[in-house]
């Protein structure tokens, strides 16, 4: 439910500032609203430092600690944690650098150039180059040494003279090779001096990391404090008086005066009714059943706007309904339930209880999906009576018989097959009809969905006359429902065409003729359709998107099945074990792919199709109190 807001206006000495807006962080029931936007902004300094500190927590998140903690500032801390990463990231760059000069440098060995100066002194002087047979066999000088092999059928040659000496005889064509900037042995030298930082840095973070804890209480502080700072900058202040506006719950808007004044600030407060033009934050109170969806609000950032609906008791049915038909695996829906259920505390710590439900409800409702449609990890009645050997069909062209099965003595591979089908109402020994079945039932959950987000417009709309536009969308879609059911290999219409062309028709007159009621009837029907033209059309649009839930949850049932059939050819080529790695993985992917489907069609229905039908466009934003967090 929506919490109905008030808006609160409270003025006070420009003395009693401080004090006032003390009680009012104690009492934590006001959403502030600056008077001036551009001058309720918090120190630059104090900004900084939050970010700082929120960038160091995330870092030694990841860090065990080990040693004595270190007596230092939090802030300092921080500080030289994001020193340390960003000198370790330079560190990193500059070995990359050198494993790089490295290779270059492989022609040359572990030769040093310090050696070539000493040559030097003794009047020795040693030129290299890349040389052909011809060229070497041209050459003339006191020493030619052949060192390796290049490419292009070369040698590397060093041709070694003195400096008081004859001159050497090179070809003029030859391919002088410069000695390099640096020598191997040094790029070694200072990559093990920079590993040796390195670990060094590494070993100071596992100690600062003790103070993690203390940077989390001082960056609450700082927030409290860069909060405050917002609030005092964001009133409007005379050389007497100080004021404050804001939005407050109605509950806490009747006794805002009185608490006030029982915490000993004399000021004058004036609740006010919200302007149809003012925008104030929401706040949801959600029921205890409902309170699990809330995870997914949170997680997603998305609030109703204040005149909108709550359509949270709809996602709390929907959401998890739709989950379980696109995961569509009861030995899935075991491990959701189940890993939720073992790793509850650290879920409930990290993301919270809701959250923890949320996760469980729909491990649930898929091993309940699951065992209705007969699907363990991909394996159905199918996948026993091919192990049990009951197929029928020519050579090469052999599926499974599971009728045969389900007509043996219970025996061996037929004991399991008969229990899961037997459990499995929604199961079909012939796939295509049980396609269609899977498909019927989107098609009737996605309208139900429609049509109850209509029936929740009519709630909020009526006795207004326009509650019957909404009327006319339910019927419509019903009349919809009854036209996908014509285009579809469903055994004929849902009901006869007259009565699908009457509701269809109903729906848009009423459509029409009450989205715009005005005096002037051409402009009454004018903005009658001209508003409704396209959402009609794509009426067709929103009611064929959950056909997605069958498409999905068959896309999921197949690539389990492909991989426990890769997995036991590979085990019957290799080794049981390998093929076990091999379903472990498919299965493990196959997982996450159902995770990502939630979001990306489970949500969606429920975010755009549903939510537009249900007249709410998200546009809302967080009720966020006045108060302390750092407690």
């Amino acid at each position: 439910m929506i919490v109905k807001m008030q808006k609160a206006m409270i003025v006070s000495r420009k003395a009693d500032r401080d004090c006032l807006l003390e009680s009012l962080r104690d009492l934590g029931v006001m959403h502030l609203t600056p008077v001036d936007p551009s001058r309720a902004v918090a120190r630059e300094q104090t900004v900084t430092s939050i970010h700082h500190l929120d960038r160091a927590i995330q870092i030694l998140l990841e860090i065990e600690p080990t040693g004595d903690a270190p007596q230092i500032d939090p802030a300092e801390a921080a500080d030289e944690v994001l020193n340390i990463h960003t000198a370790t990231a330079e560190r990193h760059a500059r070995l990359g650098a050198l494993h790089r000069d490295l290779e270059h440098l492989d022609i040359w060995g572990d030769v040093r150039l310090e050696q070539f100066s000493q040559l030097r002194q003794a009047d020795l002087e040693i030129v290299f180059y890349a040389l052909t047979s011809e060229q070497l066999a041209a050459t003339d000088s006191e020493l030619v040494h052949n060192i390796r092999p290049l490419a292009d059928e070369k040698e590397l040659v060093a041709i070694v003279t003195r400096t008081d000496g004859q001159e050497a005889k090179i070809p003029e064509d030859a391919q002088r090779i410069e000695l390099p900037e640096r020598d191997a042995p040094s790029i070694r030298a200072e990559a093990k001096t920079i590993d040796s930082a390195l670990k060094a840095d590494e070993q100071r973070l596992t100690v600062l990391a003790h103070l993690t804890g203390q940077m989390k209480i001082a960056h609450g502080e700082l927030e409290d404090h860069a909060e405050y700072t917002i609030a005092r900058r964001g009133g409007l202040t005379d050389d007497n008086l100080f004021a404050i506006q804001g939005w407050t719950p109605v509950e806490a808007a009747q006794s805002l005066a009185g608490d006030l004044t029982a915490a000993g600030v004399d000021a004058a407060v004036e609740i006010i009714e919200p302007a149809e033009d003012e925008d104030p934050p929401t706040l949801i109170r959600y029921p205890r059943w409902v309170k699990p969806i809330s995870a997914l609000f949170d997680m997603l950032g998305t609030k109703p706007g204040y005149r909108e609906y709550d359509l949270a008791p709809f996602f709390m049915i929907g959401l998890p309904i739709f989950a379980a038909m696109l995961i569509g695996d009861a030995g899935y829906g075991l491990l959701f339930a189940g890993l939720a259920l073992i790793f509850r505390k650290k879920l409930c710590a990290s993301a919270g209880k809701p959250a923890f439900q949320l996760i469980f409800i729909i491990g649930i409702l898929t091993m309940i999906w699951g065992v209705l449609t007969a699907n363990y990890f991909g394996v159905t009645p199918n996948s026993f009576a091919e192990a049990g050997g009951w197929m029928m069909g020519e050579a090469g062209s052999q599926v499974a018989d599971v009728k045969k099965m389900l007509s043996v003595e219970s025996a061996g591979w037929a004991i399991p097959g008969k229990a899961i089908y037997a459990m499995a109402p929604l199961y079909r020994i012939d796939f295509d009809e049980g396609l269609v079945l899977i498909m019927k039932i989107s098609f009737l959950l996605g309208t139900l969905q429609l049509v109850l987000g209509q029936v929740r417009q009519i709630l909020g709309v009526f006795p207004d006359i326009r509650f019957m536009a909404n009327v006319g969308w339910a019927v419509f879609l019903i009349g919809m429902l009854m036209l996908i059911w014509i285009l579809f290999p469903f055994g004929g219409p849902m009901v006869p065409n007259t009565v699908m062309i009457g509701l269809l028709a109903a729906g848009c007159a009423l459509i029409v003729l009450f989205t715009c009621p005005n005096r002037n009837p051409l402009k009454w029907l004018g903005l009658g359709i001209a508003s409704n033209l396209l959402p009609i059309i794509g009426s067709f649009s929103d009611s064929m998107s959950y056909i997605r839930l069958m498409a999905v949850g068959v896309a999921s049932y197949f690539i389990a099945y492909s991989f426990n059939l890769l997995g036991s050819q590979v085990a019957d080529g290799a080794t049981w074990f390998v093929g076990g790695i091999v379903v472990v993985f498919g299965h493990a992917l196959n997982i996450v792919l159902a995770v990502i489907a939630i979001f990306a069609h489970g949500v969606r229905l429920n975010m755009l199709e549903f939510s537009n039908n249900a007249g709410v466009q998200w546009s809302g934003y967080a009720f966020a109190p006045f108060k302390k967090r750092s407690v």
